[in-house]
């Protein structure tokens, strides 16, 4: 019963607002209209202003476009900076690693405590020969000279 007296205020309402709109009903009507024959005249104000319109709009084009173009590559520049500075900074960190190690390699303990382990015996007087000394020993044997040589000819 109750789904009766729902579905019946259903007609009831549906029934008053039918009754309370009041209006003219919306009528179309189909028209075919054929605007094949007509022939569009040149509007050569229109044209001009159209012209001078896209030149306007192709220019502000290039500004944003050009615009754009310069951020984006301030952008990337701005990362690669980056990517070279820590770039950088990791091979500051490994050469100081390295002239550290070096550091501790060439240390005169160490060696001499290496030499001792292998048995070697320390050097006699006139056998140790400097290579980075800036005068020359003439009294040791030489491995190589950079003296200047000349060339003489003979007659």
């Amino acid at each position: 019963m109750a789904a009766g007296a729902i579905a019946a205020q259903g007609a009831i309402s549906s029934i008053r607002r039918q009754l309370c709109w009041t209006g003219t009903p919306e009528v179309y009507f189909a028209k075919h209209i054929d605007n094949s024959r007509l022939v569009k005249m040149d509007d050569p104000q229109r044209a001009r202003e159209m012209r001078t319109f896209s030149i306007a709009l192709a220019c502000l084009c290039l500004l944003v476009l050009s615009y754009a173009w310069q951020h984006f590559k301030a952008v990337e520049y701005g990362y690669k900076i980056s990517e070279l500075q820590s770039e950088r900074d990791s091979l500051v960190e490994m050469s100081r690693a390295l002239r550290l190690e070096e550091a501790t390699l060439r240390s005169p303990d160490r060696i001499d405590v290496l030499a001792k382990r292998m048995g070697l015996n320390p050097p006699e007087p006139g056998q140790v020969v400097r290579l980075d000394a800036a005068v020359p020993d003439n009294s040791g044997p030489v491995m190589a000279s950079a003296a200047p040589v000349s060339v003489v000819s003979v007659p």
